[in-house]
């Protein structure tokens, strides 16, 4: 039977969000935490040092709120640009992250996952991946998914790789290739679609995050830097999500 802690919570009613209006799936670019640092004059690693605690916060309320899945992303494919040192600094603490948030995780009933090209992140971190992975895996609510070593570009270039491999073989037809068997090459083949993208720091771009998912996801930009992320702005942009009416081309009621 399983212990208190891992069975399912009832989700908590955002006041003025019908439940039948509340995404399922919130992804969210964590922008801004070298221009928080920068802005007090400290290192950018202080800001990233301050975003880790926000992303306790969000994901302990989206647990909280039933929501289904969260993806954060959290590094990119673009991010080995940066000083070797701040890369080097952002890998350790990661390392540390996912050995800190395990009693978190644990205790929130979370289902975590990872994805992007993980076989190229340093040794101890894929360990860690593996371990979290490992420990929650029959955890039973939200999935809390870190895209490392991210881009959408390189996800859809590894996807047709893989489909260009099992053709050749045999394996697939290419005339029976539709958009379900293309999604089902993708890093996490059964991750719901994202209903709300939420941005923080003000940029108006999407940054190369889960290009072929977020095809019909409602964009949410705010101004907030991700270290001053609260569960106020994670409930603004839910209402703002439940006040649009999504139509999916179509025409609306």
């Amino acid at each position: 039977m399983p212990s208190a802690s891992t069975l399912p919570k009832p989700p908590a009613a955002l006041p003025g969000v019908p439940p039948g209006r509340m995404p399922r799936h919130v992804a969210i670019i964590m922008d801004g935490n070298g221009r928080w640092a920068q802005k007090r004059t400290w290192a950018r690693i202080r800001g990233h040092r301050a975003g880790v605690r926000v992303v306790r916060e969000t994901t302990e309320e989206c647990a909280r709120l039933g929501i289904g899945q969260l993806t954060l992303y959290a590094f990119s494919v673009e991010n080995w640009k940066r000083p070797e040192r701040e890369v080097s600094l952002l890998m350790r603490l990661l390392e540390r992250y996912l050995v800190w948030e395990r009693p978190t995780i644990l205790e929130n009933n979370l289902r975590f996952k990872a994805i992007g090209r993980l076989d190229k992140l340093p040794e101890g971190v894929r360990r860690e991946l593996a371990e979290t992975t490992r420990l929650s895996a029959a955890n039973t609510g939200t999935t809390l998914c870190l895209a490392l070593n991210y881009g959408g570009r390189a996800e859809i270039v590894d996807a047709a790789r893989r489909i260009a491999e099992d053709a050749k073989a045999g394996r697939l037809d290419p005339a029976r290739l539709d958009e379900a068997a293309v999604a089902s090459y993708l890093y996490q083949p059964d991750m719901p679609e994202p209903d709300l993208l939420i941005r923080t720091g003000g940029e108006q771009r999407i940054s190369n995050f889960l290009l072929w998912q977020i095809s019909y996801a409602e964009i949410h930009v705010t101004p907030t830097l991700w270290p001053d992320f609260r569960a106020a702005d994670l409930h603004a942009a839910i209402r703002d999500f439940a006040s649009r009416e999504r139509r999916f081309g179509g025409l609306g009621a």
